[in-house]
């Protein structure tokens, strides 16, 4: 293997746990990058030549290598692949005891790169960077020796693959994907769409939330914006709302929870109502209509940090529209799944939306993802997920 020199006091992060080498850390005058192809595996060095770990390499992209092990004998291998799977698979089976999660969370599972959706017999894979592109055959071949799935399918069509100089595609790799599968989460089934839906299909990121929120709703009317499927709508009509209201820009979606609603026995509890979601709450405003609970989880508004501001405004603005629909005395719930927008600031805009439309919010609770995307301790970035619940009241 060749080596990545680090420039000095480069390697103190590294030595700390993180594992990505950003392009501007390295000593290119003595391994200029121009001498690497991407995904190629590489031994890691700091200034004074000693390793310090094994990874994968992409010279044209500015998380320029990926450490997969501090083990410099370690080979990016099917082997490799095997073990840190079942590391993952583990984990998995110690919080949930039924096979519906997320089987791989990329850097978090040692795995960067590739990330991994199980729904029961059905494995949706995304693979996002040239290293582990490479051993696509072998995640393949691995996928199949420990699961002998009903089948798996890569949706390799994220815009993170462009910056890797990746093409984009969708392929079927193992058996015969049907067009749905059917899952479990906190005592509702879904109809998920795995080849046509987004993302991998699902949202598992959300269930402890969403389990929370169960404990809140009993004989309530509740908005779920940003419906999607109905994740949030559908479990808080199985646990007891008397009505649900799910908004979402996508026929198809909505299609989605009118199925779901109909698998779990209370599509006489729930309606749907298509449109952006800010128009379709400044309808229901229009309409003076109240709700026990709303329910706000969009998609990133802030997916990169030149889009903080933009996005930083479109929380506020959705949570303001949110809180003029919530009932004194009941409850919003908002939540964020960019990074780049931090709890604090989540906060501090529902509080600036609250003082917009003359309410009072009470913060009683919050909850992160679950457990099947475990958080790398030294990459902040693999934490995300950020959902609060506040009671709101009439001004004090």
């Amino acid at each position: 293997m060749k080596s990545l020199r680090l420039k000095k006091n480069e390697e103190r992060r590294i030595k700390q746990g993180h594992l990505w080498i950003f392009s501007n850390e390295i000593d290119t005058k003595i391994t200029p990058l121009q001498g690497f192809e991407a995904g190629e595996v590489v031994i890691v060095e700091s200034a004074n030549a000693k390793a310090i770990g094994v990874a994968y390499i992409n010279p044209q992209t500015l998380i320029c290598a990926r450490i997969f092990s501090r083990n410099i004998k370690t080979k990016f291998n099917q082997m490799f692949l095997k073990k840190r799977i079942q590391l993952a698979l583990e984990l998995r089976k110690l919080n949930f005891n039924k096979p519906f999660y997320r089987l791989v969370f990329g850097d978090s599972d040692g795995l960067p790169g590739l990330v991994i959706d199980r729904f029961g017999e059905v494995f949706v894979a995304q693979i996002n960077t040239a290293g582990m592109e490479k051993l696509k055959a072998e995640i393949t071949q691995t996928i199949e020796n420990l699961f002998h799935p009903q089948a798996l399918v890569y949706r390799n069509d994220t815009t993170s693959r462009e910056l890797e100089g990746l093409q984009q595609y969708e392929e079927v790799a193992i058996g015969s994907l049907p067009e749905e599968v059917l899952i479990e989460e906190n005592g509702a089934k879904f109809i998920v769409p795995v080849q046509n839906g987004q993302k991998t299909g699902w949202f598992y990121d959300h269930r402890l939330a969403r389990a929370r929120l169960q404990s809140l709703v009993k004989n309530k009317r509740v908005l779920d914006v940003f419906s999607y499927l109905g994740g949030w709508g559908i479990e808080a009509a199985v646990a007891g709302a008397s009505e649900v209201v799910c908004v979402d820009s996508s026929a198809l979606a909505l299609d989605g929870v009118d199925k779901n609603a109909a698998l779990n026995s209370v599509e006489d509890k729930v309606t749907t109502i298509e449109g952006n979601a800010f128009d379709a709450l400044k309808m229901l405003i229009v309409e003076v209509q109240k709700f026990d609970i709303v329910i706000i989880d969009p998609p990133a508004f802030v997916k990169r940090k030149k889009d903080i501001k933009s996005g930083t405004d479109a929380y506020r603005r959705i949570n303001e529209l949110a809180l003029r629909l919530v009932e004194y005395g009941g409850i919003l719930v908002s939540a964020s799944c960019s990074y780049h927008m931090s709890r604090d600031n989540l906060l501090n805009q529902v509080q600036l939306a609250s003082r917009h439309v003359d309410r009072s919010v009470q913060l009683f609770d919050q909850a992160h993802q679950a457990p099947d995307h475990p958080i790398h301790p030294a990459i902040a970035e693999t934490e995300y997920i950020k959902t609060l619940f506040f009671r709101v009241n009439k001004p004090w």
